[in-house]
């Protein structure tokens, strides 16, 4: 027999019961979302940026990463070394006779130049500004640290340009400059920080490796020699290499295969590009094996132009940089021939390869507008003039060097801008 149906009085109750049930839980898990709602969100985030298309930068190109010792990035689209020189009143950033370390080939001042009007030019990026010298950040860098220049005279000037900028900051118990052979060494002691330049015109071993006596003519390079000079180098915090100007002897070098004291020496006579790609990739090859990019900047600044003949900015076809007191406005002009360019080619190619990070300072394009600031005739003179050069002072006026203080401070506030802002 079939039992009763239920009543509706008792099928109400269940669905009260019921309806109970389901509004305690629906409540309970209101509850729960909104105890974890953060979690959820996180959750939801993590999948979403995880599973979105990328939008990293284009294949073939690595994300940029901030290098050793920079503290800011440069406006974007900077480029530092595209702009124009204007006159500035607040210059020049220190006093030629406040700067006890300039050598006497540069202290134009002293040796009689006529103005400083030279001095007065600061440069201006098209598109950004740069930021200012801070001697003070600087040395609170370099503590406990060794900044080096190596190359050249000119590589040299830079050296004495820094320290200049520097020094007034320093008391004089604190600091001091020392030469030992190819290197000179100024310390700021308290700050347990040097700044050096080492002596190698070509950077790898040749026969004007003597910090004083190297004006040979027939220069001989030994390929391969990188070693020689780079043992003196490891360690180095902050490098700044050059060379060009030595290499310039025409469109023919002499590579030496072998030992210089070898009796019978093995010479190889070969275009100047090629010399100094083998220099270029010696160098980039040391500085991937010995300097770790994470602790180590490395610098290389570009050919510090000439001024030696006036006939190529419209001057006389006699003349050179001497008596040259304004720019050359010319926003085009370089100054260099067919031959230097593809040598200036060889570095661009070269550091572009390399998987060392190397900061590249431009100074060529900035730097050959100011035929203004050579030490022309106002410095010490290596051997005494003859009359017949006191009668002709373009015949020994130097158009390669550049009075300190100077457009070389300009290159130091370039190196600045790098170092710190990329």
């Amino acid at each position: 027999m079939k039992a009763p149906p239920p009543s509706s009085a008792a099928f109400l109750r269940k669905e009260r019961c019921l309806s109970r049930y389901f509004f305690t839980l629906l409540v309970f898990i209101l509850f729960i979302m909104i105890l974890y709602v953060e979690n959820f969100r996180c959750i939801f985030v993590v999948q979403f940026e995880n599973n979105r298309p990328s939008q990293s930068t284009p294949s073939g190109t690595k994300e940029r990463e901030k290098l050793a010792f920079a503290v800011g990035e440069a406006e974007t689209g900077c480029d530092v070394f595209s702009g124009r020189w204007v006159w500035d009143e607040h210059r020049p950033l220190y006093e030629e006779a406040e700067c006890p370390y300039i050598n006497p080939q540069l202290t134009c001042q002293e040796h009689g130049h006529p103005d400083t009007g030279y001095q007065h030019w600061r440069w201006q990026p098209h598109t950004c500004s740069l930021p200012s010298f801070n001697a003070t950040l600087l040395l609170e860098t370099l503590r406990g640290k060794r900044m080096m220049f190596v190359g050249d005279s000119l590589n040299r000037g830079q050296f004495v340009s820094m320290v200049c900028l520097l020094h007034k900051i320093i008391p004089d118990h604190a600091k001091s400059m020392t030469l030992n052979g190819s290197i000179r060494v100024f310390t700021a002691k308290d700050y347990n920080a040097t700044i050096e330049f080492y002596w190698a015109p070509f950077l790898l071993e040749s026969n004007s490796d003597d910090a004083i006596v190297h004006k040979i003519s027939d220069r001989l390079v030994r390929k391969g020699s990188i070693n020689k000079h780079g043992k003196h180098w490891k360690g180095v915090d902050i490098m700044v290499f050059n060379t060009y100007l030595w290499w310039m002897t025409g469109i023919k070098f002499n590579i030496l295969r072998g030992n210089f004291d070898d009796k019978d020496k093995d010479i190889a006579e070969v275009p100047t590009e090629e010399a100094y790609r083998m220099a270029m990739k010696s160098m980039l090859w040391w500085v991937n094996k010995n300097m770790d990019p994470n602790k180590t900047r490395v610098f290389f600044t570009t050919m510090s132009p000439l001024h030696e003949k006036a006939i190529e900015w419209g001057g006389d076809e006699k003349g050179n940089c001497y008596n040259q007191t304004d720019l050359i406005d010319d926003a085009n002009y370089s100054g260099l021939d067919f031959h230097n360019k593809n040598v200036m080619n060889v570095i661009d190619e070269e550091v572009r390869k390399s998987r060392y990070p190397i900061t590249l300072l431009n100074i060529t394009q900035m730097s050959s507008y100011r035929k203004d600031a050579h030490t022309s005739i106002y410095k010490k003179q290596w051997n005494p003039l003859t009359p017949e050069q006191l009668a002709d002072p373009v015949s020994y006026a130097d158009c390669v060097h550049w009075c300190l203080p100077g457009l070389q401070d300009t290159w130091n506030e370039l190196f600045f801008a790098k170092l710190f802002y990329l």
